[in-house]
């Protein structure tokens, strides 16, 4: 029983929830200090680790039986559960269903307003999988997918929206799809044999980390415009100029010419980058509510 647990739990990489899980949090808190005056609830927090673990549980079990067969043709990829004879479809398949539940219950109960995004996630986690099939783009809606967590955070806290999410969101979407690219480059000559979608497979490595670098520099201007738009302070700023530090060594130790550290940039660096920003504006905020 516990073995087939460890492998529920590898398949989904249950240690990389740490590149999203912090800005859903951050989400929240932005959207209870801006909106509602003062900080949220631990009711309010615990509902949105369980659809945090829900969507990604989810989202992960879909793409993982939606690509078994891609998985399976990938050296790199061709160990992971499914293609590996480790889970059957049919567990995995019972897997995603119990963790969409799970997602479900958990919005249900922050708001009927977070409900209303349910559907627009399940419809990108959807798409997602099968994006690498047709878009270069993909990257893109990866992107919009994994923000979808910090936007619900705020969503879920204050049944509403403002310009102040919607930056973040858009912050969040390109960190995401900047990382995205940097990982793919490890696939580029499998895609390009099997005609799978990606940047690096379209534009070569060079281009690719360009394109990164372009949608990272995104990702700095909207954190920090977070400064000038909500009522967060030096301490979140400082946490800020660590992050956009990380985002600039990621991009240094990852060359068209040595990608031997891809996965350093792709998983120590940007659980560092998002742990970092929510720790600082946690702090930033209580020392203003203390």
């Amino acid at each position: 029983m516990f073995g087939k647990i460890r492998v529920f739990l590898e398949m989904i990489k249950i240690e990389h929830t740490l590149f999203a899980l912090p800005f859903a949090f951050m989400g929240m808190l932005l959207g209870s200090v801006v909106i509602n005056g003062h900080l949220p609830s631990w009711a309010q927090a615990g509902w949105i680790l369980l659809a945090m673990i829900g969507a990604r549980s989810a989202a992960m079990g879909m793409n993982r039986l939606i690509d078994r067969y891609i998985d399976a043709k990938n050296p790199r990829t061709e160990k992971r559960a499914i293609p590996a004879g480790l889970l059957k479809t049919s567990e995995v398949a019972i897997f995603v269903v119990v963790f969409l539940g799970l997602f479900l219950w958990a919005t249900w109960e922050l708001s009927r307003f977070a409900l209303t995004l349910f559907p627009i996630a399940l419809a990108l986690i959807l798409l997602y999988s099968y994006t690498k099939r047709f878009t270069w783009l993909c990257h893109i809606v990866l992107g919009a997918t994994i923000a979808l967590a910090p936007l619900g955070g705020w969503a879920a806290v204050t049944d509403s929206f403002s310009w102040s999410s919607l930056v973040f969101y858009i912050a969040i979407a390109f960190w995401t799809a900047g990382f995205d690219v940097i990982y793919a480059c490890d696939d580029i000559d499998f895609d390009r044999k099997e005609g799978i979608y990606s940047i690096p497979s379209r534009f070569g490595l060079e281009k690719a980390l360009k394109i990164a670098q372009g949608f990272h520099i995104v990702t700095a201007i909207g954190l920090i415009s977070l400064v000038f738009i909500t009522p967060l302070g030096w301490w979140y700023a400082a946490g800020v100029v660590i992050a956009c530090s990380i985002l600039f060594y990621q991009h240094r130790i990852v060359k068209p010419s040595d990608l031997s550290r891809v996965q350093t940039a792709f998983f120590t660096m940007n659980s560092w980058l998002s742990s970092i920003v929510f720790v600082f504006t946690l702090i930033d905020l209580v020392v203003k509510f203390w």
